[in-house]
């Protein structure tokens, strides 16, 4: 357990006797997802396409999760995105770059990468490879999984709390 005096947190004023730990582990997200944020968006910039944002580039790289058409609410739910306009601003804007494309079923539009897009997001996994992939340890391997469970467990928690936040 850390001493909250010695927590590395961004909010002290936030820091609980009861878990120290929770306030540095917010800290670390929060650096954690910008760093993160910022590699995803240079390296789909060195993949050939500079002007997305972080959210653009998950999106497009879930329309292109297994090959299957994707709904804005399938795309919605996976990322955790809770606004769809968000979203569906993203899928506008990359089919309006030709990364994707939309087919109108019933009366709902299914997306899914274009030619342009599936190379694009080829690219960006040769640049991941080659500036990520080979800086990681295989001995790393194991605990990048057992922190990825981690980490959706903690997702849940934190979804589970707002629920709760909402109903005060």
């Amino acid at each position: 357990m850390s001493d909250s005096q010695n927590a590395i947190v961004s909010s002290s004023h936030l820091v609980s006797p009861r878990s120290a730990e929770m306030s540095e582990l917010e800290f670390g997200l929060i650096v954690s997802w910008n760093a993160f944020s910022r590699w995803a968006v240079r390296c789909m910039a060195a993949a050939g396409v500079p002007d997305l944002t972080i959210t653009d580039v998950l999106v497009l790289h879930h329309i292109n999760h297994r090959a299957r058409n994707k709904k804005l609410a399938d795309v919605c739910f996976v990322l955790n995105y809770e606004d769809t306009h968000v979203v569906n601003y993203a899928l506008k804007k990359l089919v309006s770059a030709g990364l994707a494309q939309g087919d109108k079923v019933g009366k709902e539009v299914f997306y899914s990468p274009t030619p342009r897009g599936e190379e694009v997001v080829a690219n960006y996994r040769q640049v991941r490879e080659k500036c990520l992939i080979d800086s990681v340890d295989g001995d790393m391997n194991t605990h990048i999984g057992e922190l990825a469970r981690f980490l959706r467990l903690m997702s849940g928690m934190y979804d589970q709390a707002a629920r709760a936040a909402s109903s005060l």
